[in-house]
């Protein structure tokens, strides 16, 4: 709790958080780590069903979070600018519906106090994602899905 037993993402902008409130604002959804595909002619971004070999998609944590830039060459870190910018993050993300002044969901886990409800919502990846390492690059395109958004 911040200031007034008000909760950080309440009382504080992105900027303002420390480093252990920035990612326990994180809720574990595992979409951040489903691939995107780019179109080269129109900039145009298509999100797949496809994780990263990194992920665990029990979980839906990453397997080497302190080391994943090293693996993954094109790992994004989400930061405040990027939560702004970034037009394939899902609104129901926690680091976007703070910026936007709506709040946690009521299966975040720091309001629910359980990281699986995440899961009982239908929020997270579990159990449709597949492996970037499972399916051929050429064949990444038949993975494309129109939306993945639930508020």
């Amino acid at each position: 709790m911040g200031q007034n037993n008000v909760p950080f993402w309440e009382s504080k902008t992105l900027e303002e958080m420390s480093s252990k409130e920035w990612e326990s604002l994180c809720d574990g959804c595992g979409r951040c780590c489903l691939l995107k595909i780019e179109d080269w002619d129109t900039s145009e971004v298509f999100l797949t069903r496809l994780s990263c070999h990194l992920l665990d998609k029990e979980t839906c944590r990453c397997r080497d979070y302190p080391n994943r830039h090293k693996v993954v060459e094109d790992c994004v870190s989400i930061s405040p600018k990027k939560v702004r910018s970034l037009s394939w993050l899902p609104e129901s993300c926690a680091y976007r519906r703070v910026d936007d002044g709506r709040g946690l969901a009521w299966w975040h886990p720091l309001l629910s106090g359980s990281s699986k409800t995440v899961f009982e919502a239908g929020i997270s990846v579990q159990g449709w994602a597949r492996c970037e390492s499972t399916v051929a690059p050429d064949d990444f395109h038949r993975y494309i899905i129109n939306d993945f958004d639930a508020d």
